[in-house]
C-alpha cells in the first residue's frame, strides 16, 4: 500500500477503523436488504446500535461503536 493511502485509513495497512452496514440478510424477508441504525444502548465500552431492515423492522445485527473519548462522571 502507497504512504498516501495508509494515511487516509489512519494506520498501517490492514487496520480500519470503524465501519457501518448498509446493507444486511433479513430472515423474515428472505434477502438481503437496506437498514437502519438505533442507538439502543450508551454503555462505558461504547454505544450499543441495533440494525433494523427497512422494509419489515425485523432486527437483523447489533454492533458496539467504540470512540475514543471516556466518559466522565460529573457528581
Amino acid at each position: 500500500m502507497n504512504p498516501h493511502a495508509q494515511r487516509a485509513f489512519g494506520g498501517p495497512p490492514g487496520a480500519y477503523r470503524d465501519f457501518d452496514a448498509t446493507e444486511l440478510f433479513c430472515p423474515r424477508c428472505r434477502r438481503a436488504v437496506p437498514v437502519r441504525k438505533r442507538l439502543l444502548l450508551v454503555l462505558p465500552e461504547g454505544d450499543k446500535y441495533e440494525y433494523l431492515c427497512a422494509f419489515c423492522s425485523a432486527s437483523v445485527g447489533t454492533k458496539v461503536s467504540r470512540g475514543e473519548a471516556h466518559l466522565r462522571l460529573i457528581v
